[in-house]
């Protein structure tokens, strides 16, 4: 999608962080955009500041991401680019987590790109010109952090569902292209998670600042800003790049997770 003027965009988590630094990155390339949230008044706000489309939609509601499709559809008679984006990141030791914690964080990490692609397919795969889904999962979904054991287990998902929907799309020869942002350090609202919370769902995960975590107690944070994240999302979408590092320096801790799986498979082979 080496063009986007002209073309329509949907961005779930798009009131904040990096969905609304995407749509302003977007609408600044020329492309009609959508964007969803959770929160209302926020979500109003944020599209009134933009200049976009906004609906309010729970991503883990499967018929209100239904509904969000509807529009989109109705408002720009087709839809070239998909963006899941919407998430929640509080923390907790696997000891505290309740299985609320895990419902939770799974039902807005996982099933909200899952809602999203099911209500969507049917609109990407009938765009004639191709189209493009945008999976944000995380540099957590490349490696082990402690304390975000249950956040781990849904961006290691959410990067595993991205890359076999790929290799499905291209078995059926679909132009429907897939990029996967691994934010790491991105001034983003992720560690005021717990505002949307339901009250249903009330368990051990607490909002943790990334600069008070334990995956940075030791060292300094290389911070960036979301725009230029946007821009990254921007840039691998016109290439058709399937993944977005925002912080190639930590690439340490991934390597050393790749080796040991490489290891694992070499010693079982000398075994033979």
């Amino acid at each position: 999608m080496k063009d986007l003027t002209g073309k329509a965009a949907v961005i779930t988590g798009g009131a904040s962080g990096i969905g609304k630094a995407m749509a302003r990155a977007m609408i600044g390339q020329g492309m009609e955009v959508m964007i969803a949230d959770v929160e209302g008044e926020r979500l109003h706000q944020a599209a009134a500041e933009l200049g976009c489309a906004a609906q309010v939609t729970d991503v883990t509601d499967a018929q209100a991401v239904t509904a969000l499709a509807d529009a989109a559809a109705a408002r720009f008679g087709q839809v070239d680019l998909l963006c899941n984006n919407a998430g929640v990141g509080p923390m907790a030791p696997l000891g505290q987590l309740t299985l609320n914690d895990w419902r939770w964080m799974i039902d807005v990490n996982l099933w909200g790109v899952i809602h999203g692609i099911t209500a969507f397919l049917p609109l990407l795969r009938a765009n004639p010109n191709g189209a493009h889904v945008v999976n944000t999962a995380s540099m957590a979904a490349l490696m082990p952090v402690p304390g975000l054991v249950a956040y781990c287990a849904t961006k290691y998902a959410v990067i595993g569902l991205s890359e076999a929907m790929a290799e499905d799309f291209a078995a059926e020869g679909l132009d429907i292209g897939v990029t996967i942002v691994c934010p790491g350090p991105v001034r983003t609202d992720l560690g005021n998670s717990t505002r949307n919370r339901p009250a249903a769902l009330a368990g051990g995960l607490q909002d943790v600042l990334l600069e008070d975590s334990v995956q940075f107690e030791d060292s300094p944070i290389n911070w960036q800003d979301a725009d230029d994240t946007a821009a990254q999302v921007v840039r691998a979408i016109r290439a058709g790049d399937h993944y977005v590092i925002t912080h190639p320096d930590m690439i340490a801790p991934v390597k050393a997770r790749h080796q040991a799986i490489e290891a694992a498979f070499a010693a079982e082979e000398a075994r033979r």
